[in-house]
């Protein structure tokens, strides 16, 4: 069953702006507000159009033309609202010009609507009060009922409640045992255990296993009852009123147990020092209605059939009634249209059952999702998709038979937090040096500095390349002018940076002692103009970087050795044109002075990216030049210094780089690639 609405933020849209704004960015702009507010009323809107909430500070704002609207055509002010899981807080908008509306959505599935004041018969004012599920930044609409509505209006946030801060003593303690399908009587007054807030409490131990439903129910005459639940892996659950029934305080919570163990119920009251008789009820929930979302305007739901865009969010519930898995647990269906190397996040989050997501490709293929990362019961699938066409999402629960509301979304995704925090445009920083002509002192090489100028072309075709890297060829690379160059680029790149050191030409061996570094008693080095560099150096001079990615690259005989040296510290990568005693081939079917130069050109040009999500990854990378050395250098003969004959193979060492840190992030294709 889709109870679907589009969450407010999503919803917005800038009528007063021209152009496309992606869906993070509809906020509305800065406008004229009622007269300047005094000392003690919270922010309003900013000049990026939110406004910060503050307890019992009323914000004097106005809905205007101008203003971002609802896409049923409401104007509607945005505000934010840091909340803490667990407490209660309340928000009521005033206006004699308009009829209110209030939307709030949040962390944890947080999804709440109010029109008038429940309290406040024949008002058209809005109040609404709920209890955080989730630590948060949450976000507050103040919109009016019907479209087009303008004029004043003021926004208070009231006090807010920890629900339940016990002592040790107090959690420690219980007034009795209680059991599914048993009813009690009790009474709240001096001498009970009292929240840190003032509120008298009395609770119970429940033994509940993994999937079992309750129905929790607190009424009385005497106060305002308000019901909590905790229990394994940091379970908790809170209600106030029954939302099933208009105006009335008694309070219902319909709740699915995530684990086997030991819940603890709480009955209190919603204000402190509240005292007075009680009855609690813990029903067996299986079957029952989970108390129904507030009404959604017809204009703000899902598509009939399901349909969802990426960038929107959407609220719904899984019911008794919905379809079902072969499995057990209920379904409800959503579709989005795609296209290949898209990178979305598929997101389900809800405080009533464990979360679960099926996605399923066009062409069939299937990813399923349980947990997200943060160790929480939601579920996120971060991915990139593989093709162009229509993908379904089936949202479900872990556990057959679970039943409550969630909050849905698929939204454009930079990837895992590695991967979004690495920046676009000129972030490798790259020293790149290729010898062709030794001067008479070694044999000459074709095509190798010829591979450090193309290397350097292709990053900066792309944007990629920093200016402050170095091309060094042939007279010019020296070991001195290689050492000044190193520094000097090293100095340049920053924590956030890529830095690449590439070599194309000559390798040695020479006789070394025995050891763990060296256990075929060789050193390996790399031949320059007038000397050469050892891999003992070369560990030297990487480890002065700083960078967030170091890759060491070199097309040269015998260049695996550098790999034991070098790739020995974290965010070191290495790739080797051949294994540490055999030789290397110079690539002349690609006039190219060896094949990992050519192919490590075309591979960060974009070859590599095979997800064509315009990130380049260390795993992907891999890939891609074994793909082409398996493909083009399987037959390539190698041989040791004293003359054993192999084949070339490529040496990848990606040390503590992990598959998915990402190399390069390429510029967007003109068809708008993430």
């Amino acid at each position: 069953m889709l109870k679907s609405i589009l969450a407010a933020t999503t919803a917005l849209t800038l009528a007063s702006m021209v152009g496309v704004v992606c869906a993070q960015e509809l906020t509305p702009p800065q406008r004229p507000v009622a007269p300047r507010p005094s000392a003690q009323q919270a922010q309003a809107p900013n000049a990026q159009g939110v406004g910060v909430l503050t307890p019992e500070r009323p914000v004097r704002g106005q809905l205007a033309r101008g203003d971002g609207t609802l896409q049923s055509g409401e104007y509607a002010d945005e505000f934010t609202l840091t909340v803490r899981r667990g407490q209660t807080y309340e928000l009521t908008l005033s206006s004699s010009a308009f009829d209110p509306y209030l939307l709030v959505r949040g962390p944890g599935g947080l999804s709440e609507d109010n029109d008038d004041d429940p309290a406040a018969r024949g008002s058209h004012d809005s109040r609404l009060r709920f209890t955080a599920p989730a630590d948060g930044v949450v976000e507050v609409s103040a919109t009016s009922y019907e479209p087009g509505e303008t004029g004043a209006y003021t926004l208070t946030l009231g006090g807010r409640a920890a629900r339940p801060a016990e002592s040790p003593a107090a959690v420690a303690a219980s007034d009795g045992a209680i059991r599914v399908g048993q009813t009690l009587d009790g009474r709240l007054g001096a001498g009970d255990r009292q929240l840190d807030s003032g509120e008298y409490i009395n609770s119970y131990v429940l033994r509940g296993r993994r999937g079992q439903t309750l129905d929790l129910r607190l009424t009385s005459t005497a106060f305002d009852p308000y019901v909590a639940i905790s229990g394994p892996g940091d379970f908790s659950a809170f209600n106030d009123d029954d939302p099933a029934v208009t105006d009335g305080r008694n309070s219902r919570l319909v709740v699915t147990l995530p684990a086997d163990g030991d819940y603890r119920i709480t009955a209190t009251s919603y204000a402190s020092g509240e005292q007075g008789g009680y009855r609690l009820a813990v029903l067996d929930g299986a079957g029952a209605a989970t108390p129904a979302p507030p009404a959604v305007r017809p204009s703000e739901r899902a598509s009939a059939n399901g349909g969802i865009t990426i960038g929107q969010t959407v609220s719904g519930s899984l019911d008794a009634g919905d379809d079902t898995l072969e499995s057990g647990e209920y379904v409800d269906h959503f579709r989005f249209t795609g296209r290949r190397g898209q990178r979305v996040a598929v997101e389900l989050t809800s405080s009533a059952f464990d979360a679960y997501t099926i996605l399923t490709t066009p062409s069939g293929d299937q990813q399923d999702n349980d947990d997200a990362r943060d160790g929480t019961h939601d579920s996120r699938l971060d991915t990139v998709l593989a093709e162009d066409g229509e993908y379904e999402v089936m949202v479900t629960s872990y556990a057959p038979g679970e039943t409550g509301s969630y909050r849905f979304s698929v939204s454009p995704s930079q990837g895992s937090p590695r991967q979004a925090s690495v920046q676009g445009g000129a972030r490798v920083f790259a020293v790149m040096v290729g010898v062709s002509d030794y001067g008479g002192a070694q044999t000459p090489l074709d095509f190798t500095d010829e591979d450090a100028r193309k290397l350097a072309e292709t990053l900066r075709a792309d944007g990629s390349l920093n200016d402050a890297s170095i091309v060094l060829t042939n007279a010019e690379a020296t070991v001195a002018g290689v050492r000044r160059a190193f520094a000097r680029v090293a100095a340049e790149a920053g924590p956030q940076d890529t830095f690449l050191f590439f070599f194309s030409g000559h390798g040695d061996q020479s006789e070394v002692a025995v050891s763990g570094l060296e256990p075929d008693g060789k050193s390996e080095a790399i031949v320059l103009r007038d000397g050469e560099i050892s891999d003992t150096e070369m560990a030297t001079l990487f480890g002065s970087l700083r960078t967030r990615l170091s890759l060491l690259v070199i097309d040269s005989c015998f260049s695996g050795g550098f790999a034991r040296n070098v790739v020995d510290r974290p965010g070191v990568m290495g790739l080797f044109s051949s294994e540490e005693d055999l030789t290397s081939a110079v690539a002349d079917k690609f006039q190219a002075g060896g094949y990992l130069s050519h192919f490590l050109r075309t591979g960060m040009g974009g070859e590599a990216d095979g997800d064509g999500d315009r990130l380049v990854t260390a795993g992907e990378l891999a890939t891609y030049l074994r793909r082409q050395f398996r493909e083009q250098v399987e037959s390539v003969e190698s041989e040791t210094q004293d003359g054993q004959r192999n084949y070339q193979n490529l040496v990848v060492d990606r040390g503590g780089v992990q598959v998915d840190d990402v190399i390069v992030r390429l510029p967007a294709t003109a068809a708008g690639g993430s």
